[in-house]
């Protein structure tokens, strides 16, 4: 997908690219995520959007453009957006739907990334609506404070092709290329009709864009897991598709190629495919031309295996300084995640390629990112996730790729406690150049589950609670960071916890009484710290339980009889505790006339 963002500075697909090559590597450093925007934040139906599956554009002035699968405006959850994010100039982000689809003629479910031409419109497709309901071909023009859509080719099925879910690209001439299910094509203005031509029929279509090298040739990739590459004729037509490599599938070969293909100065092509490899979970490859027209393939890196990195990349990889690879992965091995973002390094004088997991989803943070990253002139990494986040609609992210690494620590105010007993936990940040701002949050865990979460102040944030369970209760605080400082967890501090006391006290409602009068005996169990009891309380006439245990309500169980014996007789109640607690009784004498 990259292969569309070059569009910005130049029509010319390969211009951008080779610039990002160009950015400025930086000494290694720890990452941590900034959510710029949380899809569906507007409103339970999504206005703002839902489901952001493709890749980021940026026009130069610090604003990124996408698309969502759905949300906006229309019936239930809306056909899909185009939306941009822009500084707020307070270090926030706005969000702007620039327009929304309504799965008529307009269009509808747009998946693949727009892009921009050097007049600041927009251009792209989506997969759904337009005439015969096969998908069109939009053009989105600013006019003053909205954007006005163009669609500018319908889809009709069949040759005419359909159901586009890739991208575009332009060329110098202002012609746009781009591919369906069924067909490359090329789109040429003449006067104000755009018209459309197959330029080869592909059999099947991919989530890959096409992309051109500075003569003009265009490379992509088939559903028949081939990679091919079709050349100007010199007449204004295209010759023939090459099939430049055939993937064969794992252990030795990808498969399933999807991502969009990246060519480096020299002219190699970079890509990935969501099978095959060593383990069958994807690849990273590399096409390098030789001579007469013959491409050599080699397999940079395969997903999967024992470590618990990523798998199955959609998206294709950007290409970054001293030979580094960015891309994503929508899915992870690792339980509680949902892909990843990854980076390969280099390893000098090999030859190979070493991952790096650059960060992990875990659903809070977002999802499945389905679309592939950008980088920006400071190497930070842009993208955007399909679900789940602050409100399970996807979000924009930013990986901070040059951040501070931070210290956390963890301190009790009371350890040994007891169960009900306040216990203020204290989270201490530091860094190198002192304590993050104030304001930022820190987490605090006991294992999996979230206690609670404090705000930092002069580097420290507490958190006070009276439910820990008892026992030995490991117990962790959590900075997630910023764009200038890392991410850190504390050791795990070791709680102890133990059981409260509980006082039992038991009341007649009628004492004396008379033989067959119905008595109400209740029972109320006080705690060490005033928290609410759970258990049960059991009631004997002597050692003869009457009727069965009655669960504590509010601090107090009752049971009612009328088959007390004549006589003065020992009422007890024995309060069986919960968890957390400790046992305790009471008794009192019933007289019965």
């Amino acid at each position: 997908m990259i292969g569309k963002i070059s569009s910005i500075s130049s029509v010319l697909t390969v211009a951008l690219f080779a610039a990002s090559v160009l950015i400025a590597g930086r000494r290694a450093q720890a990452q941590s995520e900034t959510v710029l925007y949380s899809f569906c934040s507007a409103g339970t139906s999504c206005p703002d959007g839902e489901d952001a599956s493709s890749s980021l554009i940026a026009d130069g002035a610090g604003n990124f453009y996408g698309t969502t699968q759905s949300g906006g405006i229309g019936v239930g959850y809306g056909q899909g957006t185009v939306f941009e994010i822009s500084p707020d100039g307070d270090g926030g982000w706005t969000e702007t739907v620039l327009y929304a689809f309504t799965g008529g003629t307009d269009g509808g479910r747009p998946v693949s990334p727009v892009m921009l031409d050097n007049f600041g419109n927009l251009y792209g497709t989506t997969q759904n609506g337009g005439t015969d309901n096969y998908g069109v071909v939009f053009k989105l023009t600013p006019t003053g404070n909205t954007w006005a859509e163009t669609v500018l080719h319908s889809f009709a099925g069949g040759l005419d092709g359909e159901n586009p879910t890739a991208g575009l690209i332009m060329d110098s001439q202002g012609n746009l290329y781009g591919t369906s299910d069924l067909c490359a094509f090329e789109l040429s203005l003449s006067g104000v009709t755009w018209t459309l031509q197959v330029i080869y029929e592909l059999g099947g279509g991919t989530h890959a864009a096409l992309t051109m090298d500075p003569a003009g040739n265009l490379f992509g990739v088939n559903s028949f897991s081939e990679v091919f590459e079709i050349s100007p004729n010199g007449s204004g037509g295209w010759n023939p598709a090459t099939i430049i490599h055939t993937f064969t599938g794992a252990p030795g070969d990808g498969y399933y190629p999807e991502g969009t293909l990246v060519l480096d100065k020299a002219g190699n092509l970079y890509g990935t495919t969501t099978n095959g490899g060593t383990n069958n979970s994807g690849t990273v490859y590399e096409l390098t031309p030789g001579s007469g027209g013959v491409w050599s393939e080699k397999i940079l890196y395969s997903f999967g295996g024992a470590n618990s990195n990523g798998e199955e990349p959609w998206a294709g990889v950007v290409l970054a300084a001293a030979g580094k690879i960015y891309g994503t992965t929508p899915f992870s091995f690792q339980e509680g995640t949902a892909g990843t973002v990854f980076g390969l390094m280099p390893q000098v004088g090999t030859g190979t390629y070493k991952e790096k997991i650059l960060w992990t989803f875990d659903f809070t943070n977002g999802a499945d990112p389905i679309g592939g990253v950008i980088l920006d002139n400071s190497g930070n990494l842009y993208g955007t996730t399909s679900s789940y986040g602050a409100q399970n609609g996807g979000n924009v992210y930013r990986i901070n790729m040059h951040v501070l690494p931070t210290t956390t620590a963890l301190t009790s105010s009371l350890n040994p406690s007891i169960y009900g007993q306040p216990v203020t936990l204290t989270a201490t940040v530091t860094s190198k150049l002192g304590p993050p701002p104030d304001g930022e949050t820190v987490t605090f865990m006991q294992g999996p589950v979230t206690l609670g979460t404090g705000t930092l102040s002069a580097g420290s944030a507490i958190f006070t609670t009276s439910t820990l369970r008892t026992g030995s209760v490991q117990i962790a605080a959590v900075y997630y960071g910023d764009a200038q400082f890392n991410i850190s967890k504390s050791k795990p501090l070791t709680q102890q916890v133990s059981r409260a006391t509980t006082t039992t006290t038991l009341v007649s409602s009628l004492n004396p009484s008379s033989y067959g009068e119905p008595v109400t005996f209740t029972a109320t169990v006080v705690s060490q710290f005033g928290s609410t009891v759970a258990g049960s309380v059991a009631f004997y006439d002597g050692n003869t339980l009457l009727g069965h245990a009655v669960g504590v309500s509010g601090g107090t169980a009752s049971y009612t009889t009328s088959t007390l014996s004549v006589r003065t007789q020992t009422i007890g109640a024995k309060f069986e505790a919960g968890p957390g607690f400790t046992g305790s009784s009471a008794s009192l004498r019933q007289t019965v006339n």
